[in-house]
């Protein structure tokens, strides 16, 4: 299993290389669709609204991976050769922000991100939950 794991990484890590863009947007888009799936099952749901997962991989694909990917670009051309902590919060405010500026370097920060707010989503519909549990 690990070495299909490792094969699959290396192939990931070939097209991060050679078509950048692309598969940001595409991995932007899977991880859209698979935190909106998640959050779906969290919320009780019995069948999964395919229409709304549909359009959070739009969401992903069209904007939010590409968005993500000229923003970095922009980041470190505006902030090139700096690298301390003052330079890393004038960046990007949120925590998220400061350890992707802090510690990945640039072709993984769409993915950080991405993974980041999957992790979000599904902790948002997990509270919301809780608390609909609590007022019945």
């Amino acid at each position: 299993m690990s070495d299909k794991v490792n094969d699959a990484w290396k192939k990931y890590l070939l097209q991060l290389q050679l078509h950048p863009l692309r598969t940001k947007a595409i991995t932007s888009a899977v991880l859209a669709g698979f935190s909106d799936a998640v959050a779906q099952k969290i919320s009780g749901v019995k069948k999964l609204q395919l229409r709304r997962l549909l359009l959070f991989m739009l969401y992903g694909f069209a904007y939010a991976g590409p968005f993500g990917h000229y923003l970095h670009k922009l980041m470190d051309y505006l902030f090139k050769g700096k690298k301390g902590n003052e330079a890393v919060a004038k960046k990007f405010w949120p925590i998220v922000g400061w350890v992707n500026y802090q510690y990945m370097p640039l072709q993984f920060r769409v993915l950080f991100h991405s993974i980041a707010g999957a992790c979000w989503g599904i902790f948002l519909n997990l509270k919301a939950r809780s608390v609909a549990i609590k007022k019945a």
